[in-house]
Formats: structure tokens, C-alpha cells, sequence
């Protein structure tokens, strides 16, 4: 029943973020790296404070609570997967939200659940590293096979028809895009393993296992915000689109800074989700180390869900959608495979 529980959540928490670009739709008279820029300080900074405050424990400081050890490496990983989270927003650009969550976060899955079993020494070819290395596997069959959707997709479609459902559709800069943010974005998984002391301390100092890893989620967004922060400031100067934030009507700054802050509550819903749905697996050793692909392909499955509301696979054939289906249904079954593996 735990374990049921646990996913339950992550699955909550991941359709939150498959979600969370579709308020960004709503965001009038501002370029891509202005409403990139607000949405993330709600996004990376804001909600991830708010967790983290819920994961100190009574009588300390987050100060305090970092010194535990690791906080500095979970900021640079942050940095690091903050070029994955850059590159992902612009993955969604050239891509929709079908594709390019699907091949962001089905790469992002993939290495995200391999990396820290490397660097913990643990063989992959054997007991658990097996199992781990086997969902991997069938994650990147999946991941193939939505990405051979996306070519079909591409070339039943007229120029007129990209565009209608992705203003600035680009196969080939898109799956570049999406690849360097799916490898990127794996840094956020080693930010969580480096910040292990600082959630075992919060759970020492008495946190539930259900909020103690929020403290170092915000440690990694935040390295992630500085990347972003960075660059979306830089297009801001380089475009002159600075100016936006303050030449807009009243009513349009208070709509976008509405559905900002709702894009970065839903996005961060899915890590929220995770640390929780975490806590129910601890008796699962391999569904929570496979919790992070596990998180990761059920946001492919919900992003593809948008997408067709979207209407971003409008007019594509039945073998485009019958590919698309047997992608997904592979992502699905790699989290299956694991469980039953485990439970035999």
C-alpha cells in the first residue's frame, strides 16, 4: 500500500509539471527570456524557499541546516542542471510540449537514474544495478520511438502546419536542444544525492521524512536559478526587451505575473511530489533509486496528454499516432518491469 501511495504522489506531482508551461500560454506583450525570467523566480526561488522552510526543523535556520555538508555541491550541480532547464524551455520552443518534454525528460530520466549509481560504485550488471540499467533501457526505447513519431510528424506536415501548432518549429536545432537539456538536466539528481547530509540532518532534528529533502531541493534550484537568471538577463539587454517589465499596462503585468507564479507552483509541484512519494518507498530500495525515471516518464505521458489537447499532433496520420502510442506505452512499462523484477 506504501508503495502505491508513494507513486500515487510522484504521479500528482508530475502532472503538476506537465502542466506548468501551459499558463505561459496566457502570458501577454513579454519576449521568451522575460516570462522565462519571472516564472522562474517563482518557480526556483519562491515555492522551493517555502518547501524548505517546511523542512527545518523547529528551533534551527536553513543556514544551520546546511552547514550539514554537501550544500556547496548541490548548488553547482544546480548551476549545471540550470543550462539543462535553460535549454529546456527552449526545447519546448522548437518543439511543443509534446516532443519536447518527451525527449528532454525521457533523456533527463535515463541519466538522472544511472549517474548516481556510477559514482556510487555500484555495478550495473548485476542485483539492483541490473534492474536500474534494465529501465533504463526500455526508458531509451521509448524515447526512441516518441523521437521517430516527432520525424513523422515533421514530415507529414506543411510549413503552414508547423507553425499553426509550434510558432517557431525546428526538428533539427529542437532535438539538439532537447538532448544537451535531457543530459543537462540529469545534474539535478546528483544535486539531491550531494545534498544527502543536509536531509539527514533535518530528519535528525526531527522533520518528517516527508518534507526533510526540501531544504536541498531549493539548494539545487537555486543554483539553477543563477544559470537562467544569467542568460535571461543577457537577452534582455542584447534584444532590449527589458523594458517590457515595466512598459506593460497594469492589468497585463498583474495576468502575467499571475500565470508566472501558477507555472512555477505547478512546475515545482513535481519535486515537491518526488521527496514525498519518496518517503513511501523507502522499502523499495530499487523503486526509489528508479524514482527519479519514474518521475521523469510519467511527465513525458502527461506532456504528450497536453499536447494532443493542444492540438500540436493535429493532422498527423494513424502511424504517427500509433508510433507516439507504443513510445509512451514503453516509458510506462519500464516502471512496471522494475516493480514486478523487484517484487519477484
Amino acid at each position: 500500500m506504501n508503495t502505491l501511495t508513494g507513486l500515487l504522489i510522484i504521479a500528482i506531482g508530475s502532472f503538476g509539471q506537465s502542466s506548468s508551461y501551459v499558463p505561459i500560454n496566457k502570458v501577454k506583450e513579454w519576449s521568451w527570456e522575460s516570462f522565462w525570467l519571472i516564472q522562474g523566480v517563482f518557480a526556483w526561488l519562491v515555492f522551493p524557499l517555502s518547501g524548505a522552510l517546511l523542512g527545518t526543523p523547529e528551533g534551527s535556520s536553513l543556514p544551520e541546516l546546511w552547514s550539514a555538508g554537501g550544500a556547496a555541491k548541490a548548488i553547482i550541480y544546480g548551476v549545471l542542471w540550470g543550462v539543462g532547464g535553460l535549454t529546456f524551455g527552449l526545447s519546448m520552443r522548437y518543439l511543443g510540449v509534446a516532443l519536447g518534454q518527451s525527449l528532454s525528460l525521457g533523456t533527463c530520466a535515463a541519466f538522472g537514474t544511472l549517474f548516481p549509481a556510477i559514482l556510487a560504485g555500484e555495478d550495473l550488471f548485476t542485483g539492483t544495478g541490473l534492474l536500474l540499467l534494465t529501465g533504463v533501457g526500455i526508458t531509451l526505447a521509448g524515447i526512441a520511438i516518441i523521437g521517430y513519431a516527432g520525424s513523422l510528424r515533421s514530415g507529414n506536415m506543411t510549413e503552414e502546419e508547423k507553425r499553426a501548432a509550434v510558432k517557431e518549429f525546428a526538428l533539427t536545432k529542437g532535438l539538439l536542444v532537447a538532448l544537451l537539456a535531457g543530459v543537462m538536466s540529469a545534474c539535478f539528481a546528483l544535486g539531491l544525492e550531494a545534498g544527502a547530509p543536509v536531509k539527514e540532518a533535518a530528519s535528525a532534528g526531527g522533520v518528517k521524512s516527508l518534507y526533510a529533502g526540501l531544504p536541498v531541493i531549493f539548494l539545487v534550484t537555486s543554483g539553477g536559478f543563477l544559470t537562467n537568471a544569467a542568460y535571461c538577463i543577457l537577452q534582455n539587454i542584447r534584444n532590449r526587451t527589458g523594458k517590457e517589465y515595466f512598459s506593460v499596462k497594469r492589468n497585463v503585468l498583474a495576468n502575467n505575473l499571475s500565470f508566472c507564479a501558477l507555472a512555477g507552483a505547478l512546475w515545482y509541484s513535481q519535486f515537491f511530489g518526488l521527496e514525498m512519494g519518496k518517503s513511501f518507498l523507502a522499502g523499495s530500495p530499487v523503486l526509489l533509486a528508479f524514482s527519479w525515471s519514474i518521475l521523469m516518464s510519467l511527465n513525458v505521458t502527461f506532456s504528450n496528454v497536453w499536447g494532443i489537447l493542444l492540438k500540436e499532433w493535429k493532422g498527423v496520420g494513424g502511424l504517427t499516432i500509433a508510433v507516439l502510442t507504443a513510445g509512451l506505452l514503453a516509458l510506462i512499462s519500464s516502471v512496471i518491469v522494475v516493480a514486478m523484477a523487484q517484487q519477484a
